[in-house]
């Protein structure tokens, strides 16, 4: 390089050592405060699912798959052709009379023949097929709705979970600055002798388990989201935050409908019935095969001294075996899957009783709750923590105070879950939205 081009590249250079971090910040990827401060809702987040998850992606092909043996079923059998060529030499001439005018054909010539055959199936046989195809691809239809109906489940038991853990963890924190208040106050009374130091040690011991609490629920939130982050094949990163509100329980829901219209209308319910026509129409295509497939034959022959066109017709005799194990084994297909929808229906019901009467439950213990219970805690925590300052309460009445109002408040979040839990194993065995009907 000469001297010149080194000269002008040094600012160039410099200039871009400068701005390089400038535009990393500007363009580059989010700093860690930035992701932290990223939120998703849960509706944000089923999205994400559905876009990234692989399960959709399979289902989807499933009905290519269908769509292709659609295809396949509907095909015409292909016609065959057949040329055979080659030279031929004159050895017998015995054939010609002697005497005779004839002229004798020459001593060798080129030989050839061609033969065209086409097979002509059985038109019910050929129907029967294509609708087995048709009631394959709509059970893969079905399929795919199944798959999404799951994975809406699946993200928002692990949405609730999350919601659950932060909730937890914010908890712990407040719980932890309320023991750090409580060991400053206990440690000026030690300071002017009002309070042994023992009380101070006791205090101290109370600082670290609160630390610890918050450490595990820390814990327990990012094994959380890993979880949910999983769902959605990593799209929404490892630093990310939800925000949402736990579900409740729909009014006027009735045991009785919900039950019928799992029985009716579910994705799984559906695609077993699918699959229950598909056999169907399977043991229909067996028992059409039984008909053997009728060949047209049709050729032109070429020889030494002789040419010849000729047709004919070739048909399979189903003397010996007409297919009795394939209508045998097609017959036993559908009373296996009407067994197994039968099983599914009776699990069905058992699962939208179960989770009917869990909903019930967790919304009752969650009005109890919010009734006045959480109230009542808030307020003798208050009053407990007002008293410790004034030194009319113990060290011991104040600590018990904030463990009782602690395990309330983690008994009403767990209420919460559970309701939101019960809730969408409900819509999962429903098929459907219990908010839209």
């Amino acid at each position: 390089m000469t001297m010149l081009g080194w000269t002008l590249l040094t600012p160039i250079k410099t200039m871009a050592l400068v701005l390089m971090p400038l535009l990393i910040a500007g363009t580059g990827r989010p700093s860690d405060a930035q992701d932290e401060e990223r939120s998703y809702v849960l509706p944000e987040v089923i999205g994400l699912a559905i876009d990234h998850n692989p399960r959709p992606a399979g289902a989807i092909g499933v009905i290519d798959i269908q769509e292709g043996l659609l295809v396949q079923a509907g095909a015409y059998p292909n016609p065959s052709v057949t040329g055979r060529g080659g030279r031929g030499s004159l050895r017998d001439e015995g054939a010609f009379v002697p005497g005779t005018v004839s002229q004798l054909p020459p001593a060798d010539v080129t030989e050839y023949n061609a033969l065209f055959s086409q097979p002509l199936e059985w038109p019910l046989k050929r129907e029967a097929r294509k609708n087995a195809a048709q009631a394959g691809l709509e059970g893969a239809i079905v399929g795919y709705d199944e798959t999404l109906l799951h994975l809406r489940a699946d993200v928002k038991l692990a949405f609730w979970t999350l919601l659950s853990t932060q909730q937890s963890l914010k908890l712990a924190k407040e719980n932890l600055a309320i023991i750090q208040d409580i060991r400053q106050t206990v440690d000026r009374r030690v300071k002017l002798g009002e309070t042994p130091r023992f009380e101070a040690i006791k205090a101290e011991v109370e600082v670290l388990k609160a630390e610890q609490r918050v450490t595990r629920e820390e814990n327990h939130v990012e094994v959380s989201r890993v979880v949910l982050d999983t769902l959605t094949a990593g799209s929404l990163g490892l630093r990310y935050r939800i925000d949402g509100e736990f579900e409740r329980l729909p009014p006027a829901l009735e045991r009785n409908q919900l039950v019928e219209d799992a029985l009716q209308q579910h994705p799984t319910i559906r695609r077993l019935r699918k699959v229950i026509e598909e056999s169907g129409r399977t043991l229909d295509f067996e028992r059409q095969a039984r008909v053997p497939n009728l060949t047209v034959i049709g050729g032109y022959w070429r020889e030494l001294g002789r040419e010849a066109v000729h047709g004919g017709i070739s048909v399979p005799l189903p003397i010996w075996y007409q297919r009795q194990g394939e209508i045998a084994s097609a017959l036993g297909t559908i009373r296996r899957e009407e067994a197994n929808l039968l099983r599914v229906r009776y699990d069905f019901v058992r699962q939208v009783n179960q989770h009917f009467k869990d909903a019930g439950t967790a919304e009752r213990l969650v009005g109890v709750f919010e009734k006045g219970l959480l109230r009542k805690t808030q307020v003798a925590l208050q009053m407990a923590q007002f008293s410790f300052k004034r030194g009319e309460s113990s060290l011991l009445q104040v600590l018990d105070a904030q463990r009782v109002h602690r395990e309330i408040m983690l008994d009403y979040w767990q209420a919460r879950q559970d309701l939101s839990i019960a809730t969408t194993q409900l819509e999962r065995f429903v098929g459907r939205s219990l908010y839209v009907r």
